[in-house]
């Protein structure tokens, strides 16, 4: 594993120091806040629970993010994959929830997710490659096409019988939500499913020959192309994963937390996806605690209201500071490999 050099480090603690002037200057205490998010993730069995609800679309969501990554793509069209995955996964429900038996209706509604945030994915593709649009404005685009889509649905055919809300389509039968804890959100097929995507990822990014042709796609996609590797397939197919993963994040929100579709199902979970992965790097293995402590992060900050009085934002704040100073750390480590490299 690689060792954190002096510069990330340095940033680290740059960081936490800001973050603690930042919390002073909205009048809280330091040690008070760290105290309150700490008890709102894991005061209770149930709000440790909520956590690890969390966790599980956060880590299909990094994961996915680390192949558009490591080939050179800014996915911001992630939100809208889990969308579109939440959104088919809720088809088969709707045609076979009374035809089949519950647990092949399940396995219909994720394979239905995973394909819905490919197909998803794969649009954004086209429209980099073909279309010459950059990733990053297609994907904001699509994702405002995923979440209108889904407003329609709600309010449109899938609405509530006699009346539309905001609340989301009817619930469906308790026979097709997906195991959980107790009483609680967390489900463990939806953190084995996780965990497996994060198993494959480590394996094929670092010892399959698809993860090495998609760092050199990402390092440089014209000498990739010169040397023979077929580039436009690697960058499709980056889309075409994370789009998928995205889509198993999104059918997992409707199977084990949500039970229905709701405006807004992505919960933004895909955009702190994208701060999970680039702190992560091409490191895999980070994936894990990185997505862990945000996700208490996330859950955490629920407390900050509560006992002392300052707004749950907080924790984007927080969230925000460490990428920011984390990404100058590794900038500024990079810095000083080329300086020495140059004069050596």
């Amino acid at each position: 594993m690689p060792k954190f050099n002096y510069y990330q480090v340095g940033s680290l603690i740059l960081a936490l120091i800001f973050i603690a002037v930042v919390i002073l200057l909205v009048g809280g205490s330091p040690l008070k806040v760290v105290t309150s998010m700490g008890s709102g993730a894991f005061g209770t069995a149930d709000q440790f629970a909520r956590v690890i609800a969390t966790l599980a679309p956060l880590l299909l969501c990094a994961s996915g993010l680390l192949f558009t990554f490591t080939a050179g793509l800014y996915n911001l069209g992630i939100e809208g994959q889990i969308v579109l995955g939440a959104i088919a996964s809720l088809i088969p429900i709707r045609l076979f929830e009374n035809l089949l038996p519950a647990p092949l209706v399940i396995l219909l509604a994720i394979a239905a997710g995973a394909l819905g945030g490919m197909l998803w994915g794969l649009l954004a593709g086209f429209l980099k490659v073909y279309g010459r649009i950059d990733e990053i404005f297609a994907g904001v685009g699509l994702n405002f096409v995923a979440d209108g889509l889904s407003l329609y649905l709600i309010f449109g055919p899938w609405k509530k019988p006699g009346v539309a809300s905001m609340s989301g389509t009817e619930q469906f039968g308790e026979a097709i939500w997906l195991p959980t804890f107790g009483q609680t959100e967390a489900s463990p097929v939806a953190l084995a499913i996780a965990l497996a995507i994060l198993i494959i990822t480590l394996i094929v990014m670092r010892g399959t020959y698809f993860g090495l042709q998609l760092k050199a796609v990402g390092h440089n996609l014209r000498a990739s192309y010169v040397l023979g590797i077929p580039s436009i397939r690697q960058l499709l197919s980056a889309f075409v994963i994370c789009g998928g993963f995205a889509g198993l994040a999104g059918a997992l929100q409707v199977l084990a937390v949500f039970h229905r579709l709701i405006p807004s199902i992505s919960s933004n979970l895909g955009f702190l996806a994208l701060l999970i992965a680039m702190l992560a790097g091409s490191n895999a293995w980070l994936l894990l605690p990185i997505a862990f402590f945000f996700s208490a992060l996330n859950i955490g900050s629920l407390q900050l209201p509560l006992s002392l009085d300052l707004e749950s934002s907080l924790s984007g704040v927080i969230q925000g500071i460490l990428v920011l100073f984390t990404l100058l750390g590794r900038g500024l480590s990079e810095m000083n490999k080329a300086s020495i490299s140059s004069r050596s």
